[in-house]
């Protein structure tokens, strides 16, 4: 036993929401040994979340009884834009300015650090163990309260000279637009294929169309329900379903052209819909992919919430 000890090398993975910090120990093959989450106290600057994740470190440590030489590394993705060097440019929901992560969790833990941007760290983990396994080059596309993205190349993350590789949801897909986006600008992929937009895409077909639908008897209309009612043959809500994928899978298609992936994950709280988005998705990627791009895969997240523990601790791994 003593010399599976030895030989045994373990990862930690660490996962920044603005709320709760997950955590995860993982053996370098990518099995999960723990998960557990802290409080994320973004108070005064946010200047107590790496020391809070480094004491956690150091607790589990000692529950788990591992020293210090059988720990490969720490990863950590945060929300936010990260370059290569580990240096994060803002992140607003854990009040930090420009910092580098890695080097500031490193000198309090002691253990090689590296940390990405949430989505791309996701992207990693989904690629290691779930929708994505198998494949190195891999596009992940969140469709949540917004639209994320994580590229990976070659079983590397692409950051991008700013941080802002993957940034999928802020790409213009409606220069005619008029109502803004959350990051300020119009048009942008995020406000017709994110949960949200899906909503904003139903309001607007309700209002401009005069089709009968359940739509319009219901007091607040969710994404979910405008999937469900379109697997039930609601022709309102299959119209905007089909508004919906015709632009994701245009605009994926327009993705494939820069990174030509193996295979594109979507995950996120829409696409619990299932079949019924990523097959509308893909026959749309097809009519408008360059062809040498047609066979490009599509397969739904694995992972959901632990993607970004999973990626965090592959980062760490060369």
């Amino acid at each position: 036993m003593e010399g599976e000890k030895e030989m045994s090398k373990y990862v930690f993975g660490v996962d920044v929401g603005g709320t709760t910090v997950k955590m995860g120990l993982f053996t370098v093959e990518g099995e999960v040994l723990d998960k557990w989450e802290i409080k994320t106290r973004t108070e005064d600057g946010g200047k107590n979340v790496l020391p809070d994740i480094a004491d956690s470190i150091k607790s589990k440590l000692a529950d788990k009884n591992l020293a210090d030489e059988d720990i490969e590394g720490v990863g950590i993705g945060v929300p936010g834009p990260v370059k290569e060097d580990g240096t994060v440019l803002k992140c607003v929901n854990l009040g930090w300015g420009i910092l580098n992560v890695q080097d500031e969790l490193r000198a309090l833990t002691g253990f090689e650090v590296k940390a990405g941007n949430d989505a791309n760290v996701a992207a990693l983990g989904e690629m290691w163990q779930g929708g994505g396994k198998g494949y190195s080059n891999v596009v992940m596309v969140t469709l949540g309260t917004g639209v994320g993205g994580g590229i990976i190349l070659n079983g590397k993350m692409l950051f991008g000279v700013n941080g802002a590789g993957g940034e999928i949801g802020h790409i213009c897909v409606d220069e005619n637009e008029t109502e803004i986006c959350g990051c300020g600008n119009t048009g942008c992929l995020e406000q017709y294929t994110s949960a949200t937009g899906v909503v904003r895409l139903a309001t607007r077909a309700m209002a401009s169309s005069d089709k009968k639908s359940a739509l319009r008897d219901l007091e607040t209309v969710t994404a979910k329900d405008v999937f469900d009612l379109a697997k039930i043959g609601d022709e309102l809500a299959k119209t905007v379903v089909d508004e919906q994928a015709h632009i994701l899978g245009r605009t994926l298609a327009q993705i494939a052209c820069v990174v030509d992936p193996e295979i594109f994950v979507i995950g996120g709280g829409v696409s619990k819909a299932g079949s019924i988005l990523t097959d509308a998705v893909k026959e749309y990627f097809v009519k408008y992919a360059f062809h040498a791009c047609r066979g490009t895969k599509f397969a739904l997240a694995e992972l959901g919430n632990d993607a970004g523990i999973y990626g965090a601790a592959r980062s760490i791994l060369k």
